[in-house]
């Protein structure tokens, strides 16, 4: 008698645990990288690709709704497949290094000697529910390494109509929005314009 009253315990604690994990597992999203492109001849200069600083909620791997208000909230059902500045940071550093235009492009730790560092902020990477748009908006600058001075500055933004406001949509919305910010970014780099 006592072994079945453990048997059953051990049965009930098993499905009351089964239950704790508040349902499905999230889907997990990636970016894109812009893709390579053929240059016959590169620049001389070398970057160091810092990752990027934000609020709080920016420093997850969550995916953020905006609600009217202005209140933050995690969209249900996905998430990135890093936290949202590493990410940001990589697809950065890939996307200049993709350009074919640079000497070389690194993070700040892999101890190459870079000519400028670029450092950026997360000011917003969210669906906007009110608008129902995805909206990337990141702040660059580019300073030398040497001196420290900002040798340029610009905020890039872009807007991306979101068809419905769950995970994949939101995800596959910001993700564009991201790659005409990429795509801004490695112009400006590249060329000062």
């Amino acid at each position: 008698m006592a072994r079945s009253s453990h048997l059953l315990a051990a049965a009930l604690l098993a499905a009351l645990l089964g239950g704790c994990g508040g349902g499905a597992t999230p889907l997990t999203f990636d970016l894109a990288a812009l893709p390579p492109v053929v240059r016959l001849v590169a620049a001389g200069r070398s970057i160091a690709v810092s990752e990027p600083v934000g609020i709080q909620p920016f420093e997850a791997d969550r995916i953020i709704v905006r609600e009217s208000g202005g209140a933050l909230a995690f969209l249900g059902g996905g998430q990135w497949a890093d936290r949202l500045p590493r990410l940001i940071q990589t697809r950065l550093l890939q996307s200049l290094e993709n350009s074919g235009r640079l000497r070389s492009v690194s993070r700040p730790g892999d101890k190459v000697v870079a000519d400028y560092q670029l450092i950026s902020e997360i000011r917003a990477f969210d669906i906007q529910a009110t608008t129902g748009e995805a909206v990337v908006d990141l702040s660059l600058k580019l300073v030398a390494d040497g001196t420290g001075k900002v040798t340029a500055a610009r905020i890039f933004t872009a807007r991306v109509p979101v068809a419905k406001i769950d995970a994949g949509n939101g995800a596959q919305a910001l993700d564009r929005a991201l790659t005409i910010v990429l795509a801004d970014v490695v112009r400006w780099v590249n060329t000062g314009r």
